[in-house]
């Protein structure tokens, strides 16, 4: 493994790479015998960063992990998220103090472990004060439950506020953030990466891929991903949004062929590219997927390849709006920008 990389000021050294375990579990991607091969795989390449979340696979992520742990839990961070629905219980769910003393004992017991590393917010949640999160994390870092916490997907106004919140309560303070970043979605780099460089956060960026469509795939193979049936909007060839996203992986697979490398191997060196990044999320589906993935830490970008990413796509843009992972609800509720009548 490359040199490893500072999590923002927490003074834990993480591997460029991070493995994410979306994938683990999920019908018709990747089983148990699979993936406990892939995680050995990647701990044995020198990855010491693992990330999975309750709501991936229902809780089967976090029992995979769990297992495929068993007797190297001390060699890995181990992170995973709450915030998704978990059935059909109003209240499971959610950044409230409830739902996240209920949820880190159920994420506890499938990852079979005492402690988590780093324990994130999924997505911010509106509806809770954001002091009420806090408190509750702040509690399990000190009873020894957690290690830190972070956020994901959130949008820099929050990211700051929970910074000044958890100063002003006195609370323990995030201390990472998971932005989606990648070639197609640069919208990070307006404000999100700049605000982690001042505050001393750790930047996890999650679909450096741009959820498949900087791995490699062929035409035939998008169009045939079980993606497009679960997210249509971000992987529709149809739509207008990726129709450019179409356009713009065709220039970058010249670019990389060029420049004699994979077109993953130029999607991950991008990313890695960037001080504010500590170590990039990867979500194989196949021990394949790992390798070449794991090939890209072999590569630094010149300068003139980085010119021209930015030619094709220019900084601070993302293509499709659905690539930014979150969008709150003063944008998708009509009501909101409207005076009552």
């Amino acid at each position: 493994m490359s040199t490893y990389r500072p999590l923002g000021r927490t003074g834990v050294l993480v591997s460029p790479l991070t493995l994410g375990a979306m994938n683990f579990g999920a019908p018709g991607a990747t089983g148990e015998a699979e993936s406990t091969e892939i995680v050995h795989a990647a701990l044995d390449a020198g990855i010491n960063v693992v990330d999975t979340a309750d709501v991936y696979t229902r809780g089967r992520s976090e029992e995979i992990v769990g297992k495929a742990l068993a007797g190297r839990r001390d060699d890995v961070i181990l992170a995973t998220k709450f915030h998704g629905r978990l059935g059909d219980d109003p209240n499971h769910f959610g950044n409230s103090r409830r739902w996240i003393i209920r949820e880190v004992e159920a994420s506890l017991t499938r990852l079979q472990t005492d402690h988590i590393d780093l324990y994130q917010v999924h997505r911010p949640e509106e509806g809770t004060d954001i002091d009420e999160t806090l408190g509750a994390l702040t509690d399990l870092v000190h009873q020894g439950k957690i290690r830190y916490f972070g956020t994901s997907t959130f949008l820099p106004g929050q990211l700051v506020e929970a910074q000044w919140v958890a100063e002003k309560r006195g609370r323990e303070r995030p201390v990472t953030e998971q932005p989606p970043y990648s070639i197609l979605a640069r919208g990070a780099e307006t404000e999100v990466l700049p605000l982690a460089q001042k505050h001393g956060l750790g930047v996890l960026p999650w679909s450096p891929l741009a959820g498949g469509w900087l791995s490699g795939r062929s035409a035939t193979e998008a169009a045939d991903s079980p993606r497009r049936a679960r997210r249509p909007e971000r992987h529709d060839p149809r739509l207008p949004e990726n129709v450019l996203k179409a356009a713009a992986v065709e220039r970058l697979s010249k670019l990389a062929a060029d420049a004699g490398i994979t077109l993953v191997q130029l999607a991950l060196a991008f990313v890695l590219e960037h001080p504010a990044v500590s170590s990039a999320i990867v979500g194989p589906r196949t021990p394949a997927h790992l390798e070449a993935a794991l090939a890209a830490l072999d590569v630094r970008l010149p300068e003139d390849v980085l010119d021209e990413i930015d030619r094709i796509v220019p900084p601070g843009v993302t293509l499709n709006p659905a690539d930014a992972g979150y969008q709150p609800p003063s944008l998708t509720d009509a009501a909101r920008r409207r005076s009552a009548r």
